[in-house]
């Protein structure tokens, strides 16, 4: 039978409408995601990155499932600052909490604004003290974990996390909050830790207490670590698993002395680790530098929204996506010390490997009423263990005044030395890279509109919105 041309064209339009309809790609599906934050978290202490205490098999899971992030920092190291800027995309100075405790400005936007207008649910379990006014952080709070940092207990329950992740087809974003391993140090099992076998912290004074304290606390990490496992366990079970992201975060550092209210790296320095089924290769990681700051962008990203104008973070999804090794160039430190003690303000900057920090006022000394009140020494007395052990021992005394009396300008290299024992800011080889950084971190300051020392003052209640 002849074919004319109207028929081959037939044919062709035919197999070109078949051809379409088998190459067609379906709508790409948003992600579920499940972040889960620890409270206080020595990161260092995790076995993925290199902790020699215990093995966190759980959180262990998500980097050999995922991707690690060598190079995640807070840009203050205290729970409300960390969580406001987590969620709203700002540095502190701009979001308003700028010193822990302190409320945030309104109004604002966060990330329970950004996802909901993408078609997101938007919830929070267990520590939420950072999550007013609802104005600015519209979660929707779901029971199941505990909800006070210094709760003698944490007991939890999946229930309503289960609920709330399988209620409807919508997609979600679930922020499970921890309070561990906070003080103060109740829960969890101390008796698989032999305080004589610990390996201590360089930056620690080795003290009888301090071993006795450490147990308390490495408990309280293995603790986060099964809640990790049954957070892990209920996507599985409820058949969640293959199409949320699941994202570790470490917060800041422990409550110990020199990590927790301080721009050091044991203070700053978190972790992350990012599980994205068919998407992130296992077993990988990263040396990008991130901040919290940036996790906020990142959601909106992912979530197929455009970049929000004016947040200080920018996503890093592409380097989620394995497209770049490259996230920012510096990433920024504060610290204002009122409420928890005397004003003792610094400011920071560093890239992956060189870290400035500024003392605004050098000539005071150094307090913090949690751990150096000499009224309440019973109440956390690692530190005056270590001030009776500094009376003998060289390398105590050197330990507790460094904490104490700090200079003007702190230069480290932190490859070389990442205890940041040695200061290199008289050293005429930095001096160039110490001029540049510091340069920089006036030029962030102004941007943020930082005026430094000033602003590490009490605020009362009606000027607290109002920076």
């Amino acid at each position: 039978m002849e074919i004319n041309r109207k028929h081959i064209v037939l044919i062709l339009l035919v197999i070109s409408g078949f051809t379409s309809v088998f190459t067609r790609k379906k709508p790409p599906v948003k992600p579920n995601v499940i972040i889960i934050m620890a409270d206080d978290l020595d990161s260092r202490q995790l076995s993925c990155y290199g902790g020699k205490n215990l093995r966190t098999t759980h959180i262990d899971a998500l980097a050999a499932n995922g991707l690690k992030f060598n190079q995640i920092y807070t840009s203050e190291a205290m729970c409300v600052p960390t969580r406001a800027s987590l969620f709203t995309g700002l540095y502190p100075v701009r979001h308003g909490s700028f010193q822990n405790h302190k409320p945030v400005r309104e109004p604002l936007k966060s990330v329970g604004h950004y996802l909901a207008d993408l078609g997101y649910r938007v919830g929070l379990t267990g520590k939420d003290h950072s999550t007013k006014p609802k104005t600015v952080f519209p979660f929707e709070i779901v029971k199941g974990f505990e909800p006070n940092c210094v709760a003698p207990t944490d007991d939890y329950e999946l229930d309503d996390v289960r609920e709330f992740i399988t209620r409807s087809e919508k997609p979600y974003c679930l922020f499970v909050m921890s309070i561990n391993p906070h003080t103060p140090w109740t829960v969890g099992d101390t008796t698989e830790f032999n305080a004589g076998k610990l390996i201590l912290p360089a930056n620690w004074v080795d003290t009888k207490l301090t071993r006795t304290q450490f147990v308390k606390y490495l408990a309280e990490i293995r603790r986060l670590d099964n809640q990790v496992g049954d957070i892990t366990r209920l996507l599985k079970e409820t058949g969640q698993d293959k199409n949320t992201i699941v994202v570790f975060l470490g917060e800041q550092g422990a409550q110990f002395p020199g990590a927790k209210w301080n721009l050091w790296d044991v203070g700053q320095k978190s972790s992350m680790l990012v599980q994205w089924p068919g998407t992130i290769k296992p077993a990988t990681q990263t040396d990008a530098l991130v901040q919290y700051e940036d996790i906020t962008p990142t959601l909106i990203d992912l979530a197929g929204g455009k970049a929000i104008p004016n947040l200080d973070g920018k996503s890093f999804l592409p380097v989620l996506l394995g497209q770049s090794k490259v996230a920012r160039m510096y990433a920024y430190g504060i610290h204002n010390n009122i409420p928890e003690g005397t004003p003792y303000p610094m400011r920071s900057i560093r890239d992956t490997r060189y870290k400035l920090i500024l003392n605004l006022t050098p000539e005071q000394a150094y307090y913090n009423r949690f751990m150096m009140n000499p009224q309440q020494t019973d109440r956390n007395s690692v530190w005056f263990s270590w001030t009776k052990e500094a009376a003998t021992n060289p390398q105590a005394r050197f330990i507790t005044e460094r904490f104490v009396k700090r200079p003007a300008v702190e230069f480290y290299d932190t490859q070389a030395d990442p205890w940041e024992f040695k200061n290199r800011a008289s050293d005429p080889a930095y001096k160039s890279r110490i001029d540049l950084y510091t340069r920089k971190l006036q030029e962030w300051m102004k941007q943020q509109g930082d005026s430094g020392a000033a602003i590490d003052i009490v605020y009362t209640k009606q000027q607290e919105t109002k920076p």
